[in-house]
C-alpha cells in the first residue's frame, strides 16, 4: 500500500535510478545551506505523496519523474498555510465531465441544490461530533438547537450567498463549542492568519491538511478542482476542494483535535507563540500529521458498500459520488456519519 511522506525539515530531493534520494540539511537565516545529513533513500513504488513543510530544493527532472509515477507535492510556508501542489498530469480529466460541471454551475437552480448539499452534510456531521460529547457529560443541548433551527432554513434559500450564510452561522455556533468540549484549552472565538491560540493553530493547521487530501481525492477522478458550487469558483484556487472539504473536517480534523489536547498529547510545550500568533513548533506538527494519518487510515463498515473502508476512501467515494450526480447518473447525497 503506498504511503504519504511527510517533510518537515529542510532538504533536498532527488532522482536516484528509480528511487528517491532525500538529503536533510540545516539552514542560516538566508536560507543558505550549512550542512546536509544523512541521505534517505525512498522507494518510488511506495509513495503517494509529500507533504512539505521545510524549503525543499528538486529541479525539474524531478517533478518529471515524479509526475510520471503519479506522485503528488503539497507544499506550506512557514506559517502553516497551504500555498500549492504540484500534481501529476490530469489523465483522468474528461471533457463530457467538464462541461457537466460547467452547466451545473451555471444552472442557478442546479448549483443552489449542491451548495445546500455540502452545508447540510457538514452541518449534520458537526452536530453529530456535539452529540457524541453531549453523551459524555458536556452540555451542547443548547447549541445543537441552535444550529438545527439555522440548518432547517436551508430548504427555503434561493441563493448561494444566503446558504453561505447560514454555514458561516452555524460553524460559528459550533466553534462556540469547543471551549465546552476540550478540558484544558480555549478557543475563545474563531482566530485565523493568524491564529491567536493553540486550538485556533490546529484548526488551521487541520484545515489546510483536509483541504489538500480533498484535492488529491479529486485529482484522482474525472472532476476539475476549479469548478465548484458552494465556494465561487476564482483564480489560482482550487475550490472545488473547499467545498468537499466541509464536509469532512469535522470527521478528520476537529476529531483529531479533541483527542489530542484532552489525552495530552499536545501540550503547551507543544506551540510558539510569538507576535499575536500561534504556530504548532515542529515537534507539534509531527503529533499532529501522525494523528491525521492515523485517522485517514481507521476504517469503518461502509452500508451501501457492506465492506470496510478507509476515511481517505471515503472521500474519493465522495467525489465519485458528486460525479455521478453531475452526469445525471445518480442523486449526489453527501456524506453523514451514521455511528
Amino acid at each position: 500500500m503506498k504511503k504519504t511522506y511527510y517533510l518537515f525539515n529542510p532538504g533536498t530531493l532527488e532522482r536516484k535510478d528509480n528511487t528517491l534520494k532525500f538529503t536533510p540539511f540545516e539552514e542560516d537565516g538566508n536560507g543558505e545551506m550549512l550542512k546536509s545529513g544523512q541521505p534517505r533513500y525512498l522507494p518510488v513504488e511506495d509513495i503517494m505523496e509529500f507533504y512539505v513543510f521545510g524549503s525543499l530544493r528538486a529541479n525539474s527532472s524531478l517533478y518529471n519523474f515524479l509526475g510520471q509515477k503519479g506522485i503528488a507535492v503539497h507544499f506550506f510556508d512557514y506559517y502553516e498555510n497551504y500555498t500549492g501542489s504540484f500534481m501529476p498530469r490530469d489523465s483522468l480529466l474528461s471533457g463530457r465531465m467538464i462541461l457537466a460541471q460547467t452547466s451545473a454551475y451555471q444552472n442557478k437552480k442546479k448549483r443552489i441544490e449542491l451548495a445546500r448539499k455540502f452545508v447540510e452534510g457538514a452541518s449534520f456531521n458537526m452536530t453529530k461530533n456535539l452529540r457524541y460529547y453531549n453523551t459524555r457529560g458536556k452540555d451542547l443541548d443548547g447549541l445543537i438547537e441552535k444550529i438545527e433551527e439555522y440548518t432547517s432554513q436551508l430548504p427555503y434559500l434561493n441563493a448561494v450567498d444566503a446558504i453561505m450564510g447560514i454555514e458561516g452561522n452555524v460553524r460559528q455556533i459550533y466553534y462556540k463549542g469547543f471551549d465546552l468540549i476540550l478540558n484544558d484549552f480555549s478557543m475563545d472565538g474563531r482566530s485565523k492568519m493568524p491564529p491567536r491560540n493553540e486550538v485556533n493553530a490546529l484548526i488551521s493547521f487541520g484545515n489546510m491538511m483536509c483541504y489538500s487530501q480533498c484535492l488529491r481525492a479529486i485529482h484522482q477522478t474525472q472532476l476539475n478542482p476549479t469548478i465548484s458550487y458552494l465556494h465561487t469558483p476564482g483564480e489560482r484556487r482550487y475550490s472545488l476542494s473547499m467545498d468537499i472539504s466541509e464536509i469532512f473536517k469535522p470527521i478528520l480534523v476537529d476529531r483529531v483535535i479533541f483527542r489530542l489536547l484532552n489525552k495530552r498529547e499536545l501540550r503547551e510545550k507543544h506551540f510558539d507563540n510569538k507576535l499575536n500568533r500561534c504556530l504548532l513548533n515542529p515537534t507539534g506538527k509531527k503529533i499532529f500529521v501522525k494523528a491525521f494519518d492515523e485517522r485517514l487510515s481507521e476504517t469503518i463498515q461502509h452500508r451501501s458498500l457492506k465492506r470496510k473502508v478507509s476515511y481517505k476512501h471515503l472521500v474519493k467515494l465522495e467525489c465519485y459520488k458528486l460525479s455521478k450526480h453531475l452526469l445525471g447518473m445518480e442523486e449526489y447525497k453527501p456524506f453523514k456519519m451514521w455511528w
